[in-house]
């Protein structure tokens, strides 16, 4: 970088510098990172090359893994063994603080190893039970983590090639604790002003640790404060890890700026670059001398041999022996407090973080302290400085005092570790040999004996040596190199590491290129040289700090005898403050309350949705009502204006109702806010009304108890309104002649006593039972009393009488009906208006047990309404139209006259004008049998078993009975058994329409005959259910074979790349730690990832319809399901949301994990977004969730995918068709997410456009397909409003428009919105010149089209325009494919039919060959009203259809949802047979208990399967 600085400053200053003026920079710049120092060997020293070992690696396989228990003792046992000792033991050789931590200094220039590799590797310490640091409370479960170094890649691959660390710094002694180890580095340090070293507000401190210099900033053990600020922007990446060291980086710091500034003065047109490079140079050269000639030989109390120049051949890399023997002697020195102390020798008094005053700074409560109270100025640094220079360090043996070995600052989530048992697991970690292969190595004398290791120690405390040797199991040679470097080391270091560490200076000098005593590098000069050799660390000190030389001693290393500033005494741990304990980090904590808020607000997306939806939906509906009732024509409500508003109290388990009371003469109405009658009270005399009134809660009850009727409980606001009501009631009372009586009662009892209208029902069921219990002569218990009924409910129920609307009701009729009128009237033979038991009981006896004479003689007297014995031709007209009202069909008077003369003509009665008695019975002279079985059904009375097989209701009249056709029947909708109906049933239910009216009243036809009937009896047929469950699974495999293969293919590829994903990341992904992170959590999560990029990409294909129609004509037809398209996207939305869901469930494991999983283990699995600093604490799950890419797209799909679901769902849609609408277009968003959230992969490269790119290509071609025509105006010929709610538009044909009969189109109406599309069949055939829909209006879209439509007024108005977009294939096109096809459609589902009838009738009239030869068109519908609209394109069809090719069957199911209201046949069993595979017979079995259940009739069904 300085390279080409220098040669950008020449090429663009250079031209406009003096002539001649010398370059300020004519050296080779030393590279920042340490490359091309050798100019053979480029990588010798640079930052990232890995150690060099003087002793070949020793590994438990040779290879990576190191060795441990039980070949070498535990790290821990054996620091508590070799290193424990007391404090206060002075340096045997005078040296001082200073240099032990100028030591440290210098390490941190050379080498640094500490950055944990990549993937996350454990060798972990095991602390001993009763530890009296890490487990005090006897647990013995305490383990401390110790993460291996980062290693070289290519390294560690075979014994030949072990594993070897790297270097995070540069290699040399180069400044890389003052400059940084690469450009980047150097250029944050940089003020880039006056070539002087970036500082803070303060200049003699640097600026604070920022981004992008990612100074190491681990946690302060003692206070727990955390982050980067209070630390300093250094060379060294962990220069802030106590005050001591940070002195030293401060002190280099200001010697740098103290240099440029001279040099500026000195050379003031030098610029920026030059005063840098200038200084850095001086500085470096400098910190080489001391380093080399004045601290090594204090610390080796030897000298290095005389340089003689740069040997370009010798390796200078730093060796891991190295390493351990600088890094572990310079521990055993380390105090446990730092004195510090003035210029004028005054040691002062220090204060700590909790504002305690003791005698000097405690080490172990120092590490990583931000802003500390007593190094907040720079005077405060130079009595740091000082104090270290005055103070003696520890005694140079194998004790190392506990601040350092049990409360060094501890990893991931232990504040404290014990330094020498990592320094222990730190040399297993690299493989280091043992302590005698290493001496051999080295060339020093071998070692036998334990006690030779160090006679001294052995000698003054021999216990040492001999608790270490029980440790190695006595054996010498396991004897790692640590604790036998520190034990044989005496005052100096012993022979092992005082080798290994001047081999390594040495090495270090002779071969660095840019050494500052190589004249051939054009560094420095002779007389440069000579000053720089002349330069101690104590004229750094006087220059920066500005103390007088005499202040310190010649040799700041040592501290002799008669050298200013003693220090007071040998410090130890008393009177300093104690050690803060080791605690235990808690990564979560104060986050698992909103990490479960979390979840449950994710969980309650589709509650959410759910809640919205069904807001949506209710409004919707209201809408709808609302569209439906202005439909409606409005109630007349002038006879009602004086009504009264209150609540009608319905019961203790029933809501109140607001209703309006209406007094009139003779009667009450209750009546909703509708203006519809709820309820009538008749008021005759001379009943009494009993009105009750409550005495509490405000006195605004009013109970209006009316004999025979079920109550009246009133609730009114105020009490005044109540006696408003109560006066008017009085006078109408009066009026009308009736006697009452008034009492109160409390509220509560007065509740209690009302008759309500459940209790009433109550009663009328157990009337019905007891009253069918004595016509049938079934025993008490057969009549179904319940258990609970006493014999005092019972009399009450038969005491009880029925008014003329619980009659009706039970017959399912309406009271004004006139049948029920008459009826009525005959059964009331007191005239009173109810019906007794015994009169109900007088009528239903005729009917159940009557012969065919009584029961046309009961008719007779119904229907003669002036009581004179003989019914007129009027009176047999409003007989038959009695009959027809209460079919809901209408037939014109003319027309009805016309049938009862035609009845009269046959019967021989044509010149009468009344009929006998006789006459009547005459003309039913054919339908004996049928009045045989002529009887009364109730609705909605649970009679028991034996009741419910005697009730059979039928009922069948249109208005084809006047117009009918050969080929059109009605039939029962649940069997083949034909029924004959008695003369008051219209319409035989298997008998030919065009024959009807003839047959009734002229000719003898088949006649039902009652039989015997017996259960189904299979044994002799009898097959186990396993053959039948094969059988049926052979049946459904044939059926749908195409759609099983489709579906297994799908669901193969979407498996294989789940397994593919988790497989992969489970054994074969390359090593990142991420599985043993979160093993079940990135399998789920990877898994379903690429499973879910599948699905969600390829179920694009289901939605292009143009496609699929185009495919479904050519040979692929064959062998994939297209019709099935939309059932196979909405399989795939259901697998992919739940494959969503475990998604989702992975990421919360993942999340979880992630936010306890430290820093160290995350910069590995993701090394593009986090970066090890030291910090240890992850990213909270909050960050993980919202402010990350893939987190917070994940997020608001999962809002979009909940919202989309839920009103995707058939509920929802049918409710609010326009709410799924949309909401489905949110999956263009959806998409959006998805490639934004699969673009940003955290673990793998994005693999989402491998899934998504060609079919999303696909879908836009199609779609661009759509929207060439979809946006053209097509205009609506005419418009016609039928019944049922059916509107049918004829539009035009497009050009070029070309569809088969069976297709459905989408259209969207310009005055209800240009985006919203409904699908619909077409009516009309392919030959046609228009277009045609009939449309139902069964929501709020479709009733609006229908009132835009209505007929127009103005006769030059124009009709709404129309977007059309289609057409699109079904498999109703398919029709004639096939020989014999047959038609099934249900209610408005008949649609496509009508458009295959009509293609069917014109191709057989142009003689057109088709394959098919005959068509069953069976068509099941509620109620012969929709028919209508159906009736003349049938008539139409079957005039044209002179081949026969059309079978048309219509089956009325609301034949089995109302009784007969003329008297219906009494079927006690159906017999229903059918023979057929057993997907047939299955689905008639079901049909027929369905019925079983529903209606009175039971239906018994013998079946045979092959």
């Amino acid at each position: 970088m300085g390279f080409q600085l220098a040669l950008a400053w020449t090429l663009l200053i250079g031209p406009w510098m003096p002539r001649g003026a010398p370059n300020p920079i004519s050296w080779e710049v030393q590279r920042f990172d340490g490359w091309y120092n050798n100019l053979v060997e480029h990588r010798w020293g640079s930052k990232g090359y890995q150690l060099q070992r003087l002793v070949p690696a020793t590994y438990a396989d040779g290879v990576y893994q190191p060795l441990g228990e039980p070949f070498l003792p535990n790290a821990r046992d054996l620091s508590n063994t070799a290193m424990r000792g007391p404090a206060g033991q002075a340096s045997l050789k005078n040296r001082t603080v200073l240099g032990v931590f100028f030591g440290y200094h210098v390490l941190s220039d050379l080498v640094s190893v500490e950055r944990p590799g990549c993937p996350a590797e454990f060798l972990n310490i095991r602390i001993p039970r009763g530890d009296p640091v890490f487990d005090r409370d006897h647990l013995g479960d305490v383990v401390l983590p110790f993460q291996r170094s980062r290693w070289d890649p290519k390294t560690g691959q075979s014994p030949s090639n072990p594993r070897d660390l790297t270097n995070e710094v540069t290699g040399w002694l180069d400044g890389s604790a003052i400059y940084g180890s690469s450009p980047s580095w150097s250029d944050a340090l940089r003020s880039f002003s006056g070539g002087q070293l970036a500082s803070g507000p303060d200049p003699a401190f640097p600026r604070a640790a920022q981004d992008p210099l990612l100074m190491w900033s681990a946690p302060d053990p003692a206070t727990g404060l955390r982050g980067p600020r209070g630390l300093y922007a250094f060379g060294a990446e962990r220069g802030n890890r106590e005050p001591f060291l940070q002195a030293l980086g401060l002190l280099w710091f200001r010697y740098h700026n103290l240099c440029a500034q001279r040099l500026a003065r000195e050379h003031p047109r030098w610029g920026d670059e030059e005063l840098f490079q200038h200084a850095r140079k001086r500085v470096i050269a400098t910190y080489q001398n001391i380093a080399l000639y004045e601290w090594l030989p204090s610390f080796l109390q030897k000298t290095p041999p005389e340089y003689t120049g740069y040997r370009p051949f010798l390796d200078p890399s730093i060796s891991p022996e190295f390493l351990v023997a600088s890094e572990q002697f310079f521990s055993t020195m380390v105090p446990p407090g730092i004195y510090m102390r003035n210029a004028s020798c005054h040691f002062q008094r220090v204060i700590d973080q909790n504002l305690n005053v003791s005698r000097a700074l405690r080490v172990c409560n120092s590490y990583w302290s931000r802003e500390h109270p007593n190094l907040q100025r720079a005077e405060d640094v130079d009595a740091l400085l000082l104090g270290m220079a005055s103070q003696i360090a520890e005694r140079e043996d194998h004790v190392v005092v506990e601040d350092v070995r049990d409360f060094w600052p501890g990893p991931l989530k232990f504040s404290r570790t014990d330094h020498l048992a990592s320094c222990l697991q730190r040399g297993r970690d690299m493989g280091l040999p043992s302590y005698t292969k290493a001496r051999a190595a080295l060339g020093l004398p071998p070692i036998t004996r334990w006690q030779d290791i160090n006679s001294a120690l052995s000698q003054s405390d021999g216990t040492v040596l001999q608790a270490t040797a029980a440790l190695y199991h006595q054996d010498l040679s396991r004897l790692e190199l640590l604790p036998g470097g520190l034990l044989e080391s005496h005052g100096d270091p012993g022979p092992l590491f005082s080798t290994i560490v001047l081999d390594q200076f040495v090495r270090l000098r002779d071969g660095d290129r840019y050494w500052f005593e190589n004249t051939r590098n054009g560094l420095f000069s002779e007389e440069e040289i000579a000053k720089i050799r002349n330069t101690s660390l104590r004229d750094v000190l006087v220059a920066v700090t500005n103390v007088e030389a005499s202040a310190l001693q010649p040799n700041v290393f040592f501290w002799h005898e008669g050298d200013p500033c003693p220090q007071p005494r040998q410090l130890s741990t008393e009177g300093l403050p104690a050690c803060v304990p080791p605690i235990m980090r808690d990564y979560f904590k104060g986050s698992g309350f909103g990490f479960g808020v979390t979840i449950g607000t994710l969980f309650c997306f589709p509650l959410v949705s759910l809640l919205v939806a069904w807001i949506v939906a209710r409004l919707r509906r209201r809408n709808f009502k609302r569209l439906q009732g202005q439909d409606c024509q409005s109630i007349k409500s002038e006879n009602f204006v004086e009504g009264v508003e209150v609540l009608e109290w319905q019961g203790h388990k029933e809501p109140c109702r607001p209703v309006l009371v209406h007094l009139q003469p003779g009667q009450i109405r209750v009546m909703d806010g509708r203006l519809s009658v709820l309820r009538t009270v008749q008021l005759r005399p001379p009943q009494q009304v009993n009105l009750i009134l409550s005495s509490n809660r405000g006195r605004r009850t009013l109970l209006l108890k009316i004999p025979k009727e079920y109550d009246l409980v009133l609730l009114f606001n105020l009490e005044e309104e109540r006696q408003a009501l109560l006066e008017n009631l009085r006078a109408a009372l009066k009026e009308g002649g009736l006697r009452f009586q008034e009492w109160e009662l409390r509220e509560q009892d007065l509740m209690r006593a009302a008759v309500t209208r459940a209790r009433r029902s109550h009663l009328l069921e157990t009337f019905f039972r007891h009253l069918f219990s004595q016509v049938l002569d079934i025993d008490q218990a057969d009549a179904g009393t319940l258990p609970l009924d006493s014999s005092q409910k019972v009399r009450e129920a038969l005491t009880c009488e029925l008014s003329r609307a619980e009659f009706a009701e039970s017959l399912g009729l309406k009271s004004q009906d006139m049948f029920v009128e008459s009826m009525f009237s005959l059964a009331d033979k007191d005239g009173n208006g109810y019906l007794s038991f015994r009169e109900f009981l007088d009528i239903l006896v005729v009917f159940m047990k009557g012969s065919p004479e009584e029961k046309s003689r009961l008719m007779f007297r119904m229907y003669d309404f002036d009581g004179n014995g003989l019914i007129s031709k009027d009176e047999f007209i409003r007989m038959l139209r009695s009959f027809i009202e209460i079919s809901n069909n209408c037939l014109p008077k003319a027309q009805l006259a016309e049938v009862v003369e035609s009845m009269f003509r046959e019967s021989g009665f044509q010149d009468k004008e009344e009929l006998t008695w006789e006459d009547f019975h005459f003309m039913l002279r054919d339908h004996d049998s049928e009045l045989r079985f002529t009887q009364l059904c109730v609705k909605g009375v649970e009679v028991p078993e034996v009741i419910k097989d005697l009730c059979r209701r039928a009922s069948y009249i249109s208005q084809e009975q006047l117009c009918p056709s050969p080929r059109v029947s009605a039939r029962c909708p649940h069997s083949d058994v034909e029924v004959e109906l008695t003369p008051q049933r219209l319409h035989p239910m298997d008998t030919d329409p065009s024959q009807e009216i003839r047959r009734r009243f002229g000719k003898k036809v088949t006649l039902f005959q009652p039989g015997l009937f017996t259960e189904a009896h299979r044994e002799k047929f009898q097959r186990s259910l396993s053959h039948q469950t094969v059988q049926q699974f052979k049946r459904f495999i044939e059926n749908y074979r195409r759609h099983i293969a489709c579906v297994a293919v799908f669901y193969t590829i979407a498996t294989a790349l789940f397994l593919e994903r988790a497989y992969y990341y489970a054994f074969a992904s390359p090593p990142s730690g991420i599985a043993q992170t979160t093993f079940v959590g990135i399998i789920l999560s990877r898994g379903t990832a690429a499973s879910i990029s599948f699905m969600f990409s390829y179920i694009l294909l289901t939605m292009c319809r143009n496609l699929i129609t185009f495919l479904r004509e050519t040979f692929l037809n064959r062998y994939v399901p297209f019709d099935a398209a939309v059932d196979f996207h909405r399989l795939i939305a259901s697998t992919a949301i739940v494959l969503t869901v475990l998604h989702s469930a992975g990421h919360v494991v993942n999340v979880y994990l992630f936010s306890i999983s430290p820093l160290s283990v995350l910069s590995c699995l993701f090394p593009g977004l986090f970066h090890d600093d030291g910090s240890e604490f992850p990213q909270k799950y909050y960050w993980w969730f919202f402010r990350t890419v893939p987190g917070l797209t994940g997020v608001l799909m999962l809002l979009v995918l909940a919202v989309m679901y839920v009103f995707a769902s058939h509920h929802f849609r049918r409710h609010s068709f326009r709410g799924f609408w949309l909401t489905h277009h949110l999956y263009i968003l959806l998409y959006i997410l998805l490639i934004i959230h699969g673009s940003f992969g955290l673990i793998q490269l994005p693999r989402f456009h491998l899934f998504f790119l060609v079919p999303a290509l696909i879908y836009g071609g199609d779609k661009l397909v759509s929207l060439s025509r979809k946006k053209v105006e097509i205009s609506v010929v005419k418009a016609e409003l039928l019944p049922s709610g059916v509107t049918h538009l004829q539009f035009q044909r497009p050009q070029g428009f070309e569809y088969k009969s069976g297709q459905w189109v989408r259209i969207a109406c310009l005055a209800l919105g240009t985006t919203e599309y409904h699908p619909f069949t077409l009516t009309s055939a392919p030959h046609e010149d228009t277009l045609s829909l009939h449309i139902r209006a069964a929501g709020p879209w479709t009733t609006r089209l229908r009132e835009i439509y209505s007929p127009l007024k103005d006769g030059c108005a124009r009709y709404p325009k129309l977007y059309l977009d289609g057409p699109f294939g079904e498999g109703h096109q398919e029709w004639h494919k096939f020989e014999v096809s047959v038609l099934v459609g249900g209610g408005i589902g008949v649609t496509p039919f009508a458009s295959i009838l009509k293609d069917l009738v014109f191709k057989s009239s142009v003689s057109y060959q088709l394959f098919c030869k005959k068509i069953y068109f069976i068509w099941v519908t509620r109620t012969q009203r929709q028919f209508e609209w159906l009736a003349d394109i049938i008539r139409e069809v079957e005039e044209n259809d002179c081949q026969d090719l059309v079978s048309v069957h219509i089956y009325i199911t609301q034949l089995a949802e109302k009784f007969d209201l003329r008297t219906t046949m009494l079927v006690q069993k159906i017999g229903v047979f059918s023979c057929g595979p057993p997907g047939m017979t299955k689905n008639v079995e079901k049909a027929c208990q369905l019925i079983n259940r529903q209606d009175r009739t039971h239906f018994s069904h013998h079946y045979e399967n092959f």
